[in-house]
């Protein structure tokens, strides 16, 4: 499997843990009190490192730092726009797309050779 393949797909899911682990307990846990959260989110969060850690030392490989950092953003932003629209009933913000394009800027300015 291609290196930029099993980097994204191994962060995409680490986002997918890191989205619930930062913002799944306002709406899970929000009766209780901050510390049970906190908690909750580090164990939640735990598996995100296990799949991110690696992600960015296989992505480092044929990847420099700038474009790991980037890639992560906009797989950052490719999670957190359906966590909050689907899991969280937060209503569509036109935001969403204008970040989108910016980052799609990032990616061209620091993908190109």
């Amino acid at each position: 499997m291609p290196v930029l393949l099993q980097t994204t797909l191994l962060l995409i899911a680490s986002n997918v843990f890191m989205t619930f682990a930062w913002y799944g307990h306002l709406k899970n846990l929000s009766s209780k009190p901050w510390y049970v959260a906190a908690l909750v989110s580090w164990g939640i969060a735990l598996f995100e490192y296990l799949l991110q850690v690696p992600a960015n030392r296989i992505g480092y490989t044929e990847l420099n730092l700038g474009q790991l950092k980037i890639l992560q953003e906009v797989i950052t932003l490719s999670v957190f726009v359906p966590f909050a629209l689907f899991y969280m009933n937060e209503p569509f913000k036109w935001d969403y797309l204008w970040a989108a394009i910016c980052l799609l800027g990032a990616v061209y300015f620091i993908f190109r050779s």
